[in-house]
């Protein structure tokens, strides 16, 4: 005897629900499987993005307090300085400057032999250690130069030492004083604002890696 319409018309709506909850919780499975792996392809991202909050990067924190405490400087002066120059990813200028505070060869031989070195070799430069510690003997120099004056020296190291001197003479012959805003080279005069922002950053952001604490 055949079952009657009722029951056929209950199995077939139970057949129904049954067919409409597993589509359910198949395609939640399919959306979450996307969540998590477009949470995993993002996670390189994520992290890239953490590490460049601020954009201050950060390498050679032992050298550059070593090197601070040796010349006698603000470790996050030659932070700052390498920050502009490189952003701690040494490689070679057009200009032929090298390593991660893109000293120039000539520049380079000069303070060795001011500093009485006599194996320093060009190639040198490259090493990160070798490079701070010139990029900070030069810091030094050129403070010792300019009075301690950190802007003069900054200005000195982008724009060289001839043109500050002839920037500071014609600033005095005209009854001034040379200041940042008044540098005439645009390229240095960002410069030295960019060093001198970026020395207040990293003194805020990396206390404990360059020694203030």
């Amino acid at each position: 005897m055949s079952p009657p319409a009722a029951t056929i018309s209950r199995s077939r709506a139970r057949t129904r629900a049954i067919t409409r909850r597993r589509r359910v919780r198949l395609l939640a499975a399919l959306i979450g499987g996307a969540v998590i792996v477009g949470v995993i392809l993002a996670m390189p991202l994520f992290r890239k993005a953490v590490n460049d909050i601020g954009g201050l990067p950060m390498a050679y924190s032992d050298v550059i307090r070593e090197q601070a405490a040796e010349k006698h400087l603000d470790a996050a002066l030659i932070a700052a300085v390498i920050y502009a120059e490189t952003k701690f990813d040494p490689r070679q200028s057009s200009a032929g400057a090298e390593g991660l505070m893109q000293i120039l060869p000539q520049t380079a031989e000069f303070l060795a032999h001011r500093s009485g070195a006599t194996t320093f070799r060009v190639s040198d430069l490259g090493t990160p250690g070798v490079n701070i510690a010139y990029g900070s003997y030069y810091l030094r120099y050129l403070l010792d130069e300019y009075h301690g004056s950190e802007m003069l020296a900054l200005a000195a190291y982008n724009g060289g030492e001839t043109n500050v001197n002839r920037w500071i003479s014609t600033a005095r012959d005209e009854g001034r004083t040379l200041t940042v805003t008044t540098i005439p080279f645009s390229q240095t005069r960002a410069y030295v604002e960019k060093v001198m922002g970026a020395q207040r950053d990293y003194r805020r952001a990396y206390p404990s890696q360059l020694g203030y604490q």
